[in-house]
C-alpha cells in the first residue's frame, strides 16, 4: 500500500498523484498541513516540505523529484511506451529539464507565490507566516505566467508533447502546477491556444479526475476548473 503525505493544493503534490495515476496505483492520501511542522511528520521528512511518498515496510520517499524517479526505478516496468521517462539519456535529458523548469522555476514564479499568498497564509499563525496576502507577489506571479504560458505553447507547436513523443514527467509537472494556478482562476488561457489546447488534452486523462474532485474548505475552485471543454 502507498501512502501519499500532500496538501491538496501543494503544486509538487499534485505531479506526485499525476504520476501515481498514470500508473494506477491506488494511493491512500493524507492531507498535511506542513507549515504546523508536525514531530511525526519531520521524522518523516527533516525538511517539513510535501509531498512524501511511504510504501509499506520501505523507508520513506521525500520530494516531488526525488518519489517520481523512485515509481520510475521501482513500478516503471519494462521500459515501455507506457513508462513516464523515455529510454535513451538524451530524451531522459529533456525530460528531466523541463519537469525541473516547472517544479523549480514555474513554483518560484508563478504557483508558489500565488498558492501561498491567496491559501497557505490563510491556515497559518503570524509566527508561521500567516498574514495579509502580498498584493506585489500576486501581481508578480500573474505576471509571469504569461511566458510559461508562452513558452509551453511554443513546446508543443513543434512537439507532440512537452518533451517529445510520448506523455512524460515534464507534461504532469507542468500540469500540476498550473492546475493548482487554475484552481484560483488566475490562468489566462486566451493568450496562447496551443497552450490551452495542451492542457485540455492533458485534463482529460483518467490521472487527472482525482485533481478536478478536489476542493478546499471556504476556497471553492474557479468555474470552469473541472470543465473539459474549458
Amino acid at each position: 500500500m502507498l501512502t501519499l503525505f500532500h496538501h491538496t493544493l501543494c503544486p509538487h503534490s499534485r505531479f506526485v498523484r499525476l504520476a501515481l495515476g498514470e500508473y494506477g496505483f491506488e494511493t491512500r492520501l493524507i492531507e498535511e498541513r506542513f507549515w504546523e511542522r508536525r514531530p511525526d511528520f519531520l521524522k518523516l521528512n527533516p525538511a517539513g516540505t510535501l509531498p512524501v511518498l511511504i510504501e509499506e515496510g520501505r523507508l520513506a520517499v521525500p520530494g516531488a523529484a526525488v518519489i517520481a524517479e523512485y515509481i520510475e526505478e521501482r513500478h516503471g516496468g519494462d521500459g515501455g511506451a507506457a513508462r513516464l521517462l523515455p529510454p535513451s539519456i538524451g530524451q531522459r535529458v529533456e525530460v528531466r529539464r523541463l519537469a525541473a523548469w516547472f517544479n523549480d522555476k514555474f513554483y518560484a514564479e508563478v504557483s508558489g507565490p500565488l498558492v501561498t499568498e491567496r491559501v497557505f497564509k490563510r491556515f497559518m499563525t503570524a509566527e508561521q507566516g500567516g498574514g495579509p496576502p502580498d498584493t506585489d507577489a500576486i501581481r508578480a506571479a500573474r505576471h509571469n505566467i504569461r511566458y510559461h504560458l508562452a513558452y509551453i505553447g511554443w513546446l508543443v507547436k513543434t512537439r507532440d508533447w512537452l518533451a517529445g513523443e510520448r506523455l512524460s514527467h515534464a507534461d504532469l509537472a507542468a500540469a500540476a502546477h498550473l492546475s493548482a494556478v487554475d484552481y484560483l482562476g488566475d490562468v489566462p488561457w486566451s493568450e496562447d491556444e496551443a497552450a490551452k489546447n495542451w492542457y485540455a488534452r492533458v485534463k482529460s486523462r483518467p490521472s487527472f479526475r482525482a485533481i478536478l474532485t478536489d476542493a478546499l474548505g471556504g476556497i471553492p475552485p474557479a468555474k470552469n476548473y473541472a470543465d473539459l471543454d474549458f
